[in-house]
């Protein structure tokens, strides 16, 4: 063979050298570029959410329990429910026993007692069910009582625990649950693949889920309680909450990615990152927020969550039932979610193997028969 030969059979052998634009799109797919706009609609959903939630935190319709002697109990209720921007939900109690029962039950964040006889006034409050609401509040009564000449003893009814300082224990108890409960979901959907493939391995799934929700649940308790001393004496209580928390996150992780795809972990950062978190109540309780994180707070697993946790260690788990049923009913929602869409995909599988053998059949007789 001639050398020539040689080097045109190698030039042959060569793949052809790919231009810039070529290399540009086979580096930079359209899954790519639609995955990278996805993050980037997350990352500016974090910042509109966290600043417009915590920029500019005021009180609005915060609950307070009045009591005053009877000419003057309904004039003071009025003039606090008309102060400016309605930072007050006033409403008489019957006795100053009552107020301070509605005060220790987390029925209401304050409870001012007008004196009848002299010029100074009791206002209780409860920093345990958030620091930043007791302040506003003893702001709020305050600048009220110097308008009218009057003067304010300030008692703290209810007190945070001594390492629950700011009322944010609770906050990042909860973060870390979530964040255990939709991390091992993501986690497990990209190692065994993102939608299970029937429904007997998404109960597989979720058993595991639940058993892991367990431990992640008394670790959490016993993490908060005996090691740190954050939030003591309520060890089982909270570590059956943490559990079912815990599972919620991962429920419904798994039914967004049984709908979605890769994309469901986007829609699990939005739930519970970008809207949950903010609207929590954690830093500044629901009262404190703007109207959009105050009125979702409530019915996100987080918000819920964070109450529940005030509600055991603070108010005797007074009121705990709704926010349970909040949490218990995304659970059972994405569990229910991520079953049926894996039993329904396997079913279309399973009829679709008829078809295409059919199909295939069909096609060898009319070879045969051509």
């Amino acid at each position: 063979m001639s050398r020539t030969q040689t080097g045109e059979n190698d030039t042959a052998s060569k793949p052809a050298k790919k231009s810039f634009r070529e290399d540009v799109r086979d580096a930079v797919t359209k899954r790519t570029m639609l995955l990278m706009i996805g993050v980037l609609v997350l990352g500016l959903g974090f910042i509109t959410s966290y600043v417009g939630a915590f920029h500019s935190p005021t009180p609005h319709r915060v609950p307070i329990a009045v009591v005053a002697p009877a000419q003057a109990s309904a004039r003071v209720v009025d003039e606090l429910n008309a102060l400016p921007g309605q930072p007050l939900h006033a409403q008489p109690a019957a006795s100053a026993t009552d107020a301070r029962a509605l005060v220790g039950h987390g029925s209401t964040s304050a409870a001012l007692l007008v004196s009848g006889t002299g010029t100074t006034d009791s206002l209780l409050v409860a920093t345990g069910g958030g620091a930043a609401v007791a302040t506003a509040v003893e702001t709020v009564i305050g600048n009220a009582e110097a308008a009218q000449h009057r003067s304010l003893t300030v008692a703290d009814a209810i007190p945070a625990q001594t390492g629950d300082a700011r009322g944010l224990s609770g906050f990042y108890l909860v973060v870390g649950w979530l964040v255990a409960g939709y991390i091992v979901a993501a986690l497990l959907g990209i190692a065994s693949g993102q939608r299970a493939t029937s429904g007997r391995r998404a109960l597989i799934r979720l058993s595991l889920m639940a058993s892991y929700s367990i431990l992640a649940g008394i670790g959490g308790a016993l993490i908060v309680g005996p090691l740190l001393g954050a939030l003591t004496g309520h060890v089982i209580a909270l570590a059956a909450l943490g559990a079912l928390l815990v599972f919620c996150a991962a429920s419904v992780t798994m039914a967004f990615q049984a709908l979605a795809g890769i994309v469901g972990i986007g829609l699990t950062l939005l739930l519970f990152v970008i809207l949950g978190n903010p609207s929590a109540g954690g830093a500044y309780s629901a009262s404190m927020l703007p109207g959009f994180w105050r009125v979702i707070g409530g019915v996100i697993p987080n918000g819920a969550a964070v109450q529940a946790v005030r509600n055991i260690v603070y108010f005797g788990a007074h009121d705990v039932t709704g926010n349970l049923l909040v949490i218990a009913a995304w659970a059972f929602g994405g569990a229910i979610v991520a079953f049926g869409v894996a039993k329904l995909r396997a079913e279309g599988a399973r009829e679709r193997v008829p078809q295409a053998e059919g199909r295939a059949a069909t096609g060898l007789a009319s070879e045969v028969g051509d």
